[in-house]
């Protein structure tokens, strides 16, 4: 039984394509700016993995989005395609029906623009998620691992972990200005790999920290999971594996990839 509580699952949901409105806008930090949006088209919004992704259409102020319908075997998407990227459900209140997506800012793109002319009243389109990844809490110690788009499902998940488990966190920012205080019920330990002038998407500021961001973490009962730069994430679970993690317990994505931050892949084997 106890094997069985730390098999992670998959769960689909209901395709949906909705319009939302913004009802705030707070900036975190020099490079964040939370988004909380509403609407009676968030009615049946799901959203049970910390890692989830929406899809958001960015759209010019006073125009109304561009989205795919729904056909019998799936999205049509009309032509042109619209630009989407896909983003972390922060947070979701469902009695108030309102969605929290954090954005990285000063990196340029249609979404980093849209976020950054966004006021109240602004519109946004926004698609899923089309399902959940489900990591179990039962594990003695929760490894995550990431550059700044995964520092929103971090600190979703380190809500979520219970008392009694550690959580060692291992993220890449571009200067002290920019890290998070995070709220946890776990005993957390976070050390930031701050790239100081480094260009984005390089591995070595990452995979230089890793090994100290592992002390004392035994792989017998950890799970991994990783969350950058597609090639960085392949090289942190090839080291994180070559330290005896089981691949069987990590999961590594990439949230996006030099030369195309639209890409977005799970890396496996």
């Amino acid at each position: 039984m106890t094997g069985l509580l730390r098999i992670p699952r998959r769960v689909r949901h209901e395709l949906k394509f909705r319009t939302l409105t913004v009802a705030s806008v707070q900036d975190l930090t020099p490079a964040y700016r939370r988004i909380v949006l509403e609407g009676a088209d968030l009615e049946g919004f799901v959203s049970l993995g910390f890692d989830d992704h929406v899809k958001i259409f960015p759209v010019a102020e006073g125009q109304a989005p561009v989205m795919p319908t729904l056909g019998p075997e799936g999205p049509v998407f009309p032509a042109p395609r619209p630009v989407a990227r896909d983003y972390t459900p922060r947070a979701y209140d469902a009695a108030a029906r309102r969605l929290t997506l954090d954005f990285i800012t000063g990196h340029g793109g249609p979404a980093t623009e849209w976020a950054m002319a966004a006021k109240v009243g602004s519109v946004l389109g926004v698609g899923g998620p089309r399902g959940s990844f489900i990591v179990p809490t039962a594990f003695a110690d929760h490894v995550l691992i990431g550059d700044e788009t995964a520092l929103p499902a971090i600190a979703r998940r380190l809500e979520e972990l219970p008392a009694r488990v550690r959580a060692h966190v291992l993220v890449e920012v571009a200067d002290l200005d920019s890290t998070w205080t995070f709220d946890s019920a776990a005993e957390v330990a976070v050390t930031w790999a701050v790239r100081d002038g480094a260009p984005r998407g390089g591995a070595e500021t990452l995979l230089t920290a890793l090994d100290t961001a592992l002390t004392g973490v035994s792989p017998k009962d950890a799970y991994v999971w990783i969350a950058a730069e597609s090639a960085v994430a392949k090289a942190l679970r090839t080291k994180t594996l070559g330290l005896g993690f089981s691949p069987k317990a990590m999961k590594a994505a990439g949230y996006w990839r030099l030369g195309d931050p639209g890409a977005h892949e799970v890396i496996e084997g």
